[in-house]
């Protein structure tokens, strides 16, 4: 007899979402009752598991105060469900340095500084994923020839002749256009860089053609945040 009570329940449930106009139910409106049939279902499975069966008082309490309990976890967890996913992307960015946390409410990207003190972090350049290192001091972004190629650059049709001061030194670099560049979910088309000459760079360079486009950008301490 529950299963047939449960199946009228879920019906009714199915009724409510299919008609988008059905009106108050007992003085209840559509979302109310429909909150309500879950809890009901519950109840009437709880029910006759306890009169389906001869069992003690103290026994049919504990399990009915198990089900509210579990009842009670998942309604807390769904009712939570950003605030956790938030804290368990946090967490994550702690345990490891440099990973994207992303936020689709602000459209930002928060990075945390890595163990080199520098904020490293993966970037998509065309179709292929990138390490690239936070950098305002450099005017436009800058590829690795390594990089480049995984890009989908053809460097050996480019042409070395812009003079560009790196860590090692002088060194030259060839302009391109990168189709697009994307952290996080924040996306630019068409952003000029620059690829240097080989062995002139170790590490791709996040400079100001990507950085400039965006609304802000911040460093907090070891934190990098991102404004899309």
């Amino acid at each position: 007899m529950a299963f047939i009570g449960v199946a009228l329940l879920v019906a009714a449930g199915l009724a409510l979402l299919i008609d988008a106009d059905a009106g108050s139910l007992f003085g209840m409106d559509k979302e109310q009752t429909a909150q309500l049939i879950p809890l009901l279902a519950i109840g009437l499975l709880i029910a006759s598991g306890m009169f389906g069966r001869r069992v003690r008082f103290s026994s049919m309490l504990g399990g009915a105060l198990l089900w509210a309990g579990m009842f009670a976890i998942v309604i807390g967890a769904y009712s939570y469900r950003f605030e956790i996913a938030g804290l368990s992307s946090r967490l994550f960015s702690e345990l490891v340095p440099g990973a994207a946390v992303v936020s689709d409410q602000e459209n930002s990207v928060t990075i945390r500084k890595g163990f080199s003190s520098t904020f490293s972090m993966d970037v998509r350049v065309n179709d292929a994923r990138i390490r690239m290192i936070f950098d305002t001091g450099a005017s436009v972004v800058v590829l690795t020839q390594h990089d480049a190629r995984a890009a989908g650059i053809r460097v050996d049709r480019l042409r070395f002749n812009i003079p560009v001061q790196t860590a090692n030194g002088t060194g030259r670099a060839a302009a391109i256009v990168l189709k697009q560049i994307e952290v996080g979910g924040i996306i630019r088309k068409d952003i000029r860089a620059l690829v240097a000459e080989e062995g002139a760079l170790e590490t791709s360079l996040l400079g100001m053609t990507y950085l400039q486009t965006l609304s802000a950008y911040t460093v907090s301490r070891d934190s990098l945040k991102l404004q899309g």
